[in-house]
């Protein structure tokens, strides 16, 4: 298995972008700087060679103290450390010691290079030798599985990932005001996750008030909160490489007005239903069944759609309203690696799983049937981490209710 670390990133010319290890590479060794080449031999001998960059006073001086072949040693204990300028040199009888080589391909580096050669020469002489590499496996493979069920300490750091996520919205919630900008309310969320030793925002924070609140992905976070509009607010922290996801819908003026309220209470009860499904022997595909059911059931209750809820979701006309999943999987990545699906059938949960559960409704004002609920936009997550006996949800400490929810808006923290 053959893992390199992310490129640094330029915004422009020398311009560095904030830089971002790779979470297969972190994941199996635990290093995090740039430059840095696993190798995991199997065999009858398995073996870690790690290559790194070499400590370099002059580069120090402008981004920070390297590790170095003793540093990297000491922390991450392979079986041998190499300069990062002796991969060129080493790589190839590494990579010939396997039947099969596990790299991400398209990563755009010259590591693929050297994989594909090692395919070639095992094409060559494998036939008489028996020996070398014949075929490029993705990591995910393995890597998938094992990140999929989290270990004590991932939980640890997942649950102060979610303590430090429901302070920035505390944060957020306490400066949302009509008059006010969606970006001083993605500022407060951003100044909380560092002031509480966050990494930052786990991706671009959502802060989408009015007939923003229905674009899923809306990232801009610059028009003027109104009066009477609902604000929806997506975001989380990373914290020790690992992220926070949470959603809550806050009425700017205070107060929920009617038609919003009816919207919210429907997908509260989704939200609740999904969690009471989160649990060891249920399925991801039942936790969004069991949210979509009270979706439509309101969608009806609503006036929005008419007949049967069965007929609705086998349809899918509650799609328009309702067009994304309830979970994804969370962890080392917002959107953690792990198939949904195994054989054609949902996957079954396991303990320490950790999923987040999000369902929501939105009323595009360019859509047609939606009447006075048009541009509202509802969402509400939390991030639920599946026990031997149920779920944990993390976030629970950021409430959902109606009236809970009001009173969190100007509230000081």
């Amino acid at each position: 298995m053959l893992l390199a670390a992310a490129p640094v990133q330029y915004s422009s010319r020398d311009g560095e972008r904030p830089y971002h290890p790779d979470r297969e590479l972190y994941y199996v060794t635990g290093a995090t700087e740039p430059g840095t080449v696993a190798v995991l031999c199997g065999g009858d001998e398995p073996r870690l060679e790690l290559f790194v960059r070499d400590r370099d006073p002059e580069a120090e001086l402008w981004s920070g103290v390297r590790l170095g072949r003793n540093g990297s040693d000491e922390r991450f204990r392979p079986d041998a450390c190499h300069p990062l300028t002796e991969l060129e040199a080493l790589l190839p009888d590494l990579l010939g010691q396997g039947d099969q080589i596990f790299f991400r391909v398209g990563r755009g580096d010259g590591l693929e290079g050297s994989v594909v050669e090692a395919l070639g020469r095992a094409r060559n002489k494998g036939p008489r030798t028996g020996t070398g590499p014949r075929a490029i496996v993705d990591p995910g493979e393995i890597l998938d599985e094992l990140r999929l069920l989290k270990d004590p300490y991932e939980l640890e750091t997942l649950r102060r990932a979610a303590e430090i996520t429901v302070d920035g919205h505390r944060a957020a919630a306490a400066v949302l005001a009509p008059g006010v900008g969606e970006w001083v309310v993605e500022a407060a969320l951003d100044g909380a996750f560092r002031a509480a030793g966050g990494m930052g925002p786990a991706f671009e924070s959502i802060v989408g008030s009015g007939r923003n609140a229905c674009v899923l992905h809306y990232v801009a976070n610059r028009d003027v909160i109104r009066e009477d509009a609902l604000v929806l607010v997506d975001a989380g922290v990373e914290y020790g490489l690992y992220n926070g996801d949470v959603t809550r819908t806050y009425p700017a003026g205070g107060r929920f007005t009617g038609p919003q309220r009816d919207v919210y209470q429907v997908v509260e009860a989704a939200r609740r239903a999904a969690v009471s499904a989160v649990a060891p022997g249920g399925t991801v595909g039942g936790v969004h069944e069991a949210s979509s059911r009270v979706l439509a059931e309101g969608l009806i209750a609503l006036g929005v759609l008419s007949g049967q809820v069965d007929e609705i979701l086998a349809s899918e006309r509650h799609k328009p309203y309702s067009p994304h999943q309830t979970s994804h999987w969370l962890g080392l990545d917002v959107h953690d690696p792990g198939d949904y699906a195994r054989g054609g059938a949902s996957r079954a949960l396991e303990p320490g799983m950790v999923l987040t559960v999000e369902p929501g409704l939105y009323f595009r004002p360019d859509r047609d049937g939606s009447g006075g609920l048009s541009g509202i936009g509802v969402r509400i997550e939390d991030d639920v981490v599946v026990t031997a006996d149920g779920c944990e949800v993390l976030t629970s400490a950021l409430p959902s209710a109606i009236e809970e929810i009001e009173a969190l808006i100007g509230a000081s923290s």
